[in-house]
């Protein structure tokens, strides 16, 4: 294992790959490269559409590395988005794969936030649902500690 000798960033790296692991087994795939576009596709659109309020508190629960990647290109002022649908919702996921991806949005999709679950404060994991429309929220149904 690579140290930096800085312990904050040693342990945001080791959190940082606990997540990329929990990805991989819920995509049941050993490519770390394609979690990783997993979480930051869904991060993003997550990001997107839960407001900038609810995004900070989102962000203040992630590693230091993986808030990073969750800011990353994000315009406060076109958020949040108006998604009111599943499928627009997994469209804006979809976007952020690279062209020749083949990857389930759905399926992506509901993996990162089974993550989450595990992850995640349960009580910022409820805010976050309580923000989305019905069809977006219905992809949290069956995951983590509602399962």
């Amino acid at each position: 294992m690579t140290t930096t000798g800085l312990d904050t960033f040693d342990k945001t790296v080791q959190e940082t790959n606990i997540w990329l692991k929990a990805v991989m087994e819920k995509l049941d795939t050993a490519d770390r490269h394609r979690a990783y576009v997993t979480l930051r596709a869904v991060l993003h659109a997550l990001r997107d559409r839960i407001g900038p309020e609810n995004a900070s508190h989102l962000g203040a629960q992630l590693p230091t590395l993986l808030r990073g990647v969750y800011y990353e290109g994000w315009h406060l002022a076109g958020t949040p988005t108006k998604e009111r649908h599943k499928q627009q919702f997994l469209d804006h996921v979809r976007a952020e794969f690279p062209p020749s991806a083949v990857w389930d949005a759905e399926h992506a999709t509901r993996a990162v936030f089974d993550v989450m679950w595990d992850k995640v404060d349960v009580g910022e994991v409820g805010k976050l649902i309580g923000a989305l429309p019905k069809e977006i929220k219905d992809l949290w149904v069956g995951l983590g500690r509602n399962a």
